[in-house]
């Protein structure tokens, strides 16, 4: 038992009294006895009274810290106490090398954090967006200080209010702009599909007939590092059940890239999609970047992808987000400006039964799950593969309940591969026996790599499953999404003309002696980085301002 804080304002000096006692906070008992005297019965009464203070208007499960002089690994968050009602508040500490970023809500490296002088995020404005009496004239709605104001300048990127807070309450269910609910009679296929919850399979098939596709996606540059990895998982002779070879998707992101790989992935029938240019190691820049930011990183990505892998198709139409940290509206107005058809960053919580992927031109059918809480509130004419999490409990008949994992390699609980075996299969058979969404099964090569025998065991999991089941289908994103714009049940499902492009591609690579460009750019001083590409070398090293390298400015 310790005491949290030192020397701190006149509400924290009562916190202090209090014990950490099994990770929440109480007032402290000193004897075996129960001390029902009137000092006993005022001090908890003040305890309450300064707790009560302190979780007041607080957003659910933020936390905060009680002392900026304490080590920077302990904050306190408020929950609901139902027993005595009000608040009590439960402690978390952070492992030993990590401090607590109160921005990120996050345990971190104890480098990236820059707030341990801070108590608190801080505390914005809000707007009076729901009165019991009207308050504004209408087509008006009140900021935080009382000033009324359009209601469609609320939630459009720029503070209209004098205290800012027409841009704060603008989450997917907040907006006063925002999309509307799932319209069944409005949103038809192939255009459209939405529902209530989101388990709803596109076009009220049988799930008894529907085919299972898995979707194996990687992220990052492709090279020398991880091209051995995608040739062993998908071997020319691992067909599908209509006879098509088993295909992935590819978020690429561009430093490190060998293009000439990219090219003969996208000729053997793979996806190609893109993952930003510079995959910024900063969460922050991705969740509140500009329109010109997500334009620079996104439709530059694509360019690049198109020039030097040689793809004149059109069909580099997929973004994924670094970090899945999702722009909100600002990435996806971008993508709709820019032609792309599809987002793969949004993650669907845990749950029975898993989600299938939906328009955003009406409201997301499930929370807002991690992402920096940044999803798109407004309508946008973009399709959402969401990333249904995966149940990653080593024993799922008796173990406890645990957050989900977004992608197979952040599960960081898996460490050998009879844990990868039984997670991958577990998640298999959660989809397979209820509604068949899609699964996800979103990968870091490295991650494969570094961990021995979970290449080969993947390898297992797709030979074993395709040799066993006639239904399941390992497909790219755009297979997926061409298969939900025309539902097909299983007996005509080896005539779907979509997925017989490039069914059985064999032969050899396009080009086998690339270009090996060593490159400059006045964007990245001091580094030479080679361009491999099977087209004539650029004059500089392609980046956000120059994507074709020769010198062009994308904005």
């Amino acid at each position: 038992m310790h005491r949290v804080g030192a020397r701190m304002g006149s509400w924290a000096r009562v916190i202090l009294s209090l014990c950490w006692v099994q990770g929440a906070f109480s007032a402290p008992q000193q004897t075996n006895s129960i001390d029902f005297s009137e000092d006993r019965i005022a001090e908890e009464d003040r305890y309450k009274t300064v707790i009560q203070e302190l979780c007041k208007n607080r957003p659910p499960n933020e936390y905060f810290r009680l002392s900026t002089e304490s080590n920077c690994r302990d904050v306190v968050r408020c929950v609901p106490n139902d027993f005595v009602g009000g608040h009590s508040l439960a402690a978390v500490r952070c492992p030993t090398g990590l401090l607590f970023d109160l921005e990120g809500q996050v345990c971190d490296w104890a480098q990236r954090v820059e707030n341990c002088d801070q108590l608190t995020k801080p505390r914005i404005a809000r707007p009076n967006l729901k009165t019991n009496e009207p308050v504004c004239p209408d087509g008006q709605l009140q900021c935080g200080d009382g000033e009324c104001i359009n209601s469609i300048l609320f939630c459009d990127g720029n503070p209209d209010c004098r205290d800012g807070s027409d841009e704060v309450a603008c989450g997917v269910d907040e907006d006063p702009n925002a999309a509307p609910k799932c319209d069944p009679r409005e949103c038809v296929l192939p255009d459209c599909f939405c529902s209530a919850d989101g388990t709803q399979i596109p076009g009220n098939i049988d799930p008894a007939q529907v085919p299972q596709m898995i979707t194996i996606t990687f992220n990052g540059a492709v090279n020398i590092d991880n091209i051995g990895i995608y040739q062993e998982i998908f071997k020319e002779e691992r067909l599908n059940p209509n006879g098509c070879q088993a295909k992935g998707t590819f978020f690429v992101s561009h430093k490190y890239t060998n293009y000439s790989a990219v090219q003969e992935l996208h000729r053997r029938g793979h996806e190609i999609a893109v993952f930003s240019i510079t995959n910024r190691d900063s969460p922050k820049y991705w969740t509140g970047g500009s329109y010109d930011n997500w334009l620079g990183e996104m439709a530059g990505a694509r360019l690049i992808i198109e020039r030097f892998a040689n793809i004149t198709d059109g069909n580099v139409i997929g973004v994924r987000a670094p970090y899945l940290r999702v722009g909100g509206n600002t990435q996806f107005q971008m993508m709709e400006d820019q032609y792309f058809v599809y987002d793969s960053s949004i993650a669907a919580p845990l749950g029975r039964v898993p989600v299938w992927p939906y328009s955003l031109i009406y409201r997301m059918p499930h929370k807002c799950h991690g992402n920096a809480q940044n999803c798109p509130s407004r309508p946008h004419n973009i399709w959402e593969m969401p990333i249904n999490e995966l149940d990653r409990r080593d024993d799922p008949t008796y173990d406890e309940r645990l957050s989900g994992c977004h992608m197979v390699s952040t599960c960081s609980n898996i460490y050998d591969r009879s844990q990868f075996s039984r997670m991958i299969r577990h998640n298999f058979n959660r989809h397979y026996g209820t509604n068949r969404a899609p699964l996800s099964l979103s990968f870091d090569a490295a991650w494969l790599k570094v961990n021995k025998g979970f290449t080969e065991e993947l390898d297992q999991f797709i030979a074993e499953t395709l040799e066993s089941h006639n239904d399941v289908y390992f497909v790219t994103e755009l297979q997926v999404l061409q298969w939900i714009q025309q539902p097909t049940d299983l007996n005509s499902l080896r005539d779907f003309q979509e997925w017989k492009e490039k069914c059985d591609v064999k032969g050899q690579p396009l080009c086998s002696l690339p270009n090996p460009c060593p490159l400059t750019t006045r964007e990245l001083p001091g580094e030479t980085l080679r361009l491999h590409t099977c087209i004539e070398c650029p004059n500089n090293y392609p980046w956000i301002l120059d994507p074709t390298g020769d010198g062009f400015n994308f904005k």
